[in-house]
């Protein structure tokens, strides 16, 4: 992926560096106050249709995921893994850091893009990009997918779901991390963990977010 000069700029006016509450191992740049940077995506970058700024805040799925990855290595050591909707990449990162043969970091919106190579080079991990919707595809090679926090819009979850037990059904191990989102799926999971995640209530409703983090069935 090539750096955009523009987005960079964003990100280092806008973010600073933080670790993430429950991941503390993880550097990561992250909003310092949301509603200025809601307000400076909506002015510097709404002309060109990038969507809202969600990569800039550790949720607590992600923050669920990357915990559960790093206390259980064996789930993705020497693994091919796809870290889908990584926002600011911190499940990806957990994975390269407990020792994934490699990672892909995906998204749709180009500066989590650029904001996952930037958290990327500050843990001195490699995410390969992997820009776009893959919703659906089921020619690539991944042993482990990582999702943390996809069910929080119906239309959404009604997409991926299918998607992620196609691929479940094929042999890849996916693993989701929820707090509790009105679309996950009520059959078809094994919890495996549940963890206390400490949480803004700018984002949330409350200041601990319990999230499980699940193994998706066939």
């Amino acid at each position: 992926m090539v750096s955009d000069p523009r987005y960079r700029t964003f990100l280092e006016t806008n973010t600073a560096e933080a670790r993430p509450p429950l991941v503390p191992e993880i550097r990561l740049r992250l909003a310092t106050e949301i509603t200025p940077l809601w307000q400076a995506t909506e002015i510097v970058l709404e002309k060109e249709g990038v969507p809202p700024p969600f990569w800039a805040f550790c949720w607590a799925g992600g923050q669920a995921l990357a915990r559960h990855v790093l206390d259980h290595p064996e789930t993705v050591r020497g693994r091919r893994v796809l870290d889908f909707a990584a926002g600011c990449g911190v499940c990806g990162i957990a994975a390269a850091l407990a020792g994934a043969k490699a990672v892909e970091g995906n998204e749709i919106d180009p500066v989590a893009m650029e904001a996952m190579s930037m958290n990327a080079a500050l843990n001195g991990v490699d995410l390969l990009p992997q820009e776009g919707d893959v919703v659906g595809s089921l020619d690539r090679v991944w042993d482990v997918v990582l999702a943390g926090d996809v069910c929080y819009e119906k239309p959404l979850a009604e997409r991926v779901i299918p998607w992620m037990r196609a691929l479940a059904a094929r042999g890849t191990r996916v693993l989701i991390a929820d707090p509790g989102r009105s679309y996950l799926p009520s059959q078809g999971l094994s919890a495996l963990a549940t963890y206390s995640v400490p949480v803004s209530r700018e984002l949330e409703d409350r200041d601990i977010r319990e999230t499980t983090v699940y193994a998706l069935l066939p």
